[in-house]
């Protein structure tokens, strides 16, 4: 359980029979969600922000789980797509194969996807964001140098180590691994942006303006979704 009292989903990656403690309550509609976007924009944060507000469970497959195995993983857990809280992939799907696959086994349980945020920022501001962290050698705690500074310059609070900048926190290694990010999401874009899914959420400003952006764009894209299904039904004008 969190601290919030809400469902933890932490566990989901240590084995498949992870239960919700306590179970999440079952929505009248529920909120199926999948997180994209790429190193150093709080993708993962803003999961932890999103299962706060929305309830919804958050089932991330881990950055250390190779692709040749998450979709093992996840066929062993499917069952926890069918919460009735929701849910927020987190992590999943990283290829087309995936996503397709995960689509497949989502319509044989009849389950229906609500949207895939789509978090973004420019160039330059990843590598400043990413560029500017430092690293505690000792507790591996995380500090920004604008952001997120130590009291005192290269020091860590906690512990009093020393801080360094990780290899691939180098402007030079950031912008490789975003090239590699954009090269191996592009087919996942575009697949979303194919089925209508896809909703792009600028990740500038603070973490909790993130998150009610986030939730904003969601909600409208329902009522959107919610008023041109409605119109369906009533069937062409005489």
């Amino acid at each position: 359980m969190t601290s919030t009292g809400k469902p933890d989903r932490a566990a989901w990656i240590q084995g498949p029979s992870a239960n919700c403690n306590p179970r999440a309550e079952r929505a009248q509609a529920p909120w199926r969600l999948i997180l994209l976007g790429a190193p150093g924009m709080g993708k993962g944060t803003q999961a932890d922000l999103l299962h706060q507000r929305l309830n919804a469970c958050h089932l991330s497959t881990g950055d250390l789980v190779p692709d040749s195995i998450v979709w093992e993983m996840v066929l062993e857990r499917s069952g926890c797509l069918r919460c009735g809280g929701g849910f927020l992939l987190d992590g999943f799907p990283r290829t087309l194969a995936q996503a397709e696959s995960l689509k497949q086994l989502m319509e044989n349980q009849r389950l229906d996807l609500t949207a895939v945020p789509n978090y973004r920022l420019p160039l330059n501001e990843i590598v400043a964001r990413l560029s500017g962290r430092r690293t505690c050698q000792g507790c591996k705690a995380v500090y920004h140098v604008t952001e997120h500074p130590p009291r005192l310059a290269d020091t860590c609070d906690r512990c009093g180590e020393k801080l360094f900048q990780r290899e691939d926190d180098q402007p030079n290694s950031v912008k490789v691994r975003l090239e590699a990010y954009e090269q191996s999401t592009a087919p996942l874009i575009e697949f979303y942006q194919g089925s209508r899914m896809l909703v792009t959420i600028a990740a500038g400003g603070s973490l909790e303006a993130i998150c009610d952006r986030t939730i904003a764009a969601l909600e409208d894209r329902r009522r959107r979704n919610s008023a041109r299904n409605f119109g369906n039904t009533l069937g062409p004008r005489p």
